[in-house]
Order: structure tokens, then sequence, then C-alpha cells
């Protein structure tokens, strides 16, 4: 009797396991069918809060709720099958103190079987990264451009461009990895300090809007795909126009339908066939 090879989701100790080494590829999923199309191709998957422009409409992460990371954290589940998925804590549910934080994300690891949890913050977070790693609670950690801060940031501009800015960006970086965090996502960070950072910590670093030089890179999947249009970041690229193809189909549908050509017999049941 052959046994089948069971397959094993990527570990946060695999994760961490990878400075240094082969890149580590991560994009966003907050639904079934996009984790299953990237499944295969990616090491890391994160449920990001950034669902709140991308699929609400929002104009921030702010108004983004624990229940709904939950639901779009539990699609991805099980949509995907190898990757390791993380799921964003969104705004206030962490900040209060460590112990609201362990209590919501335990719900989130509990409810959606992740492999852990994101959140945003550097000094003033640490206490609470090694609150939660230490009960078990695995932390991805998030310094630089921190969307949840927007509004103390004064808008999304790139980060550590001042001396003082980026000595705080580095302590951020070392207090974060010193609490146990098993990596962390740089964001927005001027390119030679994400470099400088990604070679001082002893944990991952995952770039976005940072360095080339990063353990791995992030982005989110409708920015790559061309399905988000409402803007384009400067460290976005596009690897596909989804966005057109998916106007061009609607128009195409639109114009079978008004002139009667769909459905045709072949898309209804007992219906004659055309001469």
């Amino acid at each position: 009797m052959s046994v089948q090879t069971r397959i094993k989701r990527t570990t946060t100790p695999e994760i961490a396991a990878r400075k240094g080494a082969e890149p580590i590829v991560c994009l966003t999923a907050y639904t079934t069918q996009v984790a299953k199309l990237i499944d295969s191709h990616v090491d890391l998957i994160l449920v990001g809060d950034s669902l709140a422009m991308v699929l609400y409409g929002l104009d921030s992460t702010l108004g983004v709720t624990l229940d709904m990371m939950i639901a779009h954290g539990n699609a991805v589940m099980r949509g995907s099958s190898t990757s390791c998925v993380i799921v964003d804590m969104p705004f206030g549910t962490y900040q209060e103190s460590k112990e609201v934080a362990f209590r919501n994300a335990a719900r989130v690891m509990c409810e959606t079987r992740c492999q852990g949890v994101k959140l945003e913050g550097g000094t003033e977070m640490a206490e609470t990264v090694a609150f939660l790693t230490e009960r078990g609670i695995p932390v991805l950690g998030h310094i630089g451009l921190t969307p949840q801060s927007v509004n103390q940031m004064g808008g999304f501009r790139a980060q550590g461009r001042s001396e003082e800015a980026a000595r705080r960006i580095v302590a951020d970086a070392h207090a974060i990895a010193e609490a146990g965090a098993f990596a962390m996502v740089i964001e927005g960070t001027m390119e030679p300090l994400a470099r400088e950072i990604t070679g001082d910590i002893p944990i991952p670093t995952i770039g976005i809007g940072a360095s080339p030089q990063c353990d791995g890179q992030i982005l989110v999947t409708e920015d790559v795909i061309g399905l988000f249009t409402e803007f384009t970041p400067k460290f976005v690229k596009r690897f596909g126009e989804m966005g057109q193809l998916v106007a061009s189909a609607a128009e195409q549908y639109a114009t079978e339908v008004k002139s009667r050509q769909f459905p045709g017999p072949e898309h209804c049941f007992g219906a004659p066939k055309r001469d």
C-alpha cells in the first residue's frame, strides 16, 4: 500500500531560518480563490488589513474590525495548503495593553488556525510582542511606514529621511527582534536604512518599498495583477493587467446580452438548437 506524502505548511520557524538565504516570497490574500491561485508560488500569505482599501473601498485601514480579519483569515486558510498564513491585527485590537492584545490574537489564532499574527509598531510595542511570543503566538513585526498610524505620520510618506527618524526606526527594529518576532516587515523606508537594518538584525526582513537587500519582499496581490487601480504606489510593479481584462470581459458580456447573443441554446436546459 502506497503512503501518500503529506503536504505541510511552511512554519514560522522555517521562515525565521531563511535569514540571509534564498529570498522569502510573500503576497497578500483576502479570499479563498486568490489564496488558491498564489499558494504554490509563495512562502507566506499575509491576510492584510489593506483589505480595507482593496476590497471595501475605505480610505485607510482604520475601519477594519477583528471580525473582518477573522472572516478573511478563514477564507484564506480554506484556499491555501502550503503557505505560512499570517493575519493582521487591526487598529485598536492590541495597543491598549498586552493582555488585550493576547486575548484578541488568541481569538484570531483559534478561530482561523493561522500560523501567526502581524502587528505594527516599534519600541512601544516590544513588551506586547514579547508577551505574545512567550505565550505561543508567533508575531510578524511591522516598522517604518505603519499605515495604522497614518494620521500621526501626516500621510503615507517615506520614513527615515532624517538622522533622528532613522535612529528611531533602527531602535524599533532591534526592539521588535529582541522581543521575539520571527520576522518583520519594513515598509516605505529609505533604501540605505532598510539595507542597514537587514544586515544588523538576526531575523528576516520583509521589504515593501524598502530595499532589494531585504530577506524577502511583499506586495498586495491586487496591485501586482493590476486589479486595484485607484492608485499605484511607487514601490509597486505591475506583473499583469487584470483590471483591464475584467472591464473588457464585462463590456463583451453586456454587448452579447443586449444583442441576445448570450445566453445561447448551449447555455440553456432543454432549449432547441439553433439552425
